[in-house]
């Protein structure tokens, strides 16, 4: 049994907290808004009151927020967790944000005598519950080591990817597809039932052929009924797209579909949708072919 921190509650974070608890670890954890975290403590999760409280507390901090200015505001300033650590400790970062802005944040926590890896993940709430999350790591090995073993108990594939910030590029490399996937799945929906066949004949069609990703799988029947709950909202998949047209431009690398991909999303949140799960560009892509979505 492990003693554990981790920071961020949100519905990953806290699915991931749940297994580490259910595999016996003692956790203490810290969320902004501590009532999305009461469920958590009911399972007998500690509560910290600050990043700090938690980095203090305990030997290894995880750490899952939205985006890098959501990461410096609990790393950073007198109650972030970079003031509450000790040598030898470790972080564990599995938030997605600038591989550069994470390099920084991992050089600060080596100034304290501890190290941290950059830990993303692929994979919805859904994969997490079933026990097939997909973990990326990047930072010193002996430091991926250690954290593996405590990884693997939130997700059974734990890849070492290199370099601290290697992990965040191969996360963002992989997320930009989702949402380029999602949008050429609701291109066929469309067209399918614009051609005279019932739009969820279409989404069984698709779902059960050589496109159907294990993302298009669980996401292709948000067309049907959008999940009362975002999954990943337009805002966390936008941030994501331009994390990789930035990186895109930094390595000369064209991003057409990517590209188009964004403006889908930009329109989303110009419809008032940027709460929604991101497969709502179904609704976009709908209005614009005269479809009722």
């Amino acid at each position: 049994m492990a003693n554990l921190g981790f920071i961020g509650l949100g519905v990953m974070g806290g699915e991931m907290v749940n297994r580490l608890l259910a595999k016996g670890h003692s956790v203490t954890g810290y969320n902004r808004t501590r009532s999305k975290a009461e469920w958590l403590v009911r399972k007998g999760m500690k509560w910290g009151d600050s990043p700090r409280a938690v980095a203090s507390a305990t030997d290894v901090t995880f750490c899952m927020v939205t985006n890098s200015a959501a990461l410096g505001a609990v790393a950073d300033g007198p109650d972030g967790f970079l003031s509450g650590l000790r040598a030898g400790q470790l972080v564990v970062d599995m938030s997605t944000v600038s591989p550069a802005f994470s390099r920084e944040i991992a050089a600060k926590v080596r100034e304290k005598g501890a190290d941290m890896v950059d830990s993303p993940v692929s994979g919805s709430v859904i994969t997490l519950q079933e026990g097939k999350l997909s973990v990326m790591v990047a930072g010193r090995r002996e430091t991926f080591e250690r954290a593996k073993p405590l990884l693997l108990d939130i997700g059974p594939k734990v890849t070492y990817v290199g370099e601290n910030g290697l992990a965040l590029v191969m996360k963002i490399a992989t997320n930009l597809s989702l949402a380029v996937q999602m949008l050429a799945f609701c291109e066929g929906v469309l067209l399918a039932e614009k051609g005279g066949i019932a739009r969820a004949t279409a989404v069984d069609v698709l779902t059960h052929s050589v496109i159907a990703s294990p993302m298009v799988q669980y996401r292709g029947p948000f067309v049907l009924k959008m999940p009362e709950e975002a999954w990943f909202n337009v805002n966390m998949m936008q941030k994501d797209m331009l994390l990789a047209l930035e990186l895109g431009r930094q390595l000369d690398v064209p991003m057409p579909t990517t590209a188009v991909t964004n403006e889908f999303l930009t329109a989303a949140r110009g419809m008032g949708l940027v709460e929604k799960d991101f497969a709502v560009v179904f609704e976009v892509l709908a209005k614009m072919s005269g479809v009722q979505a």
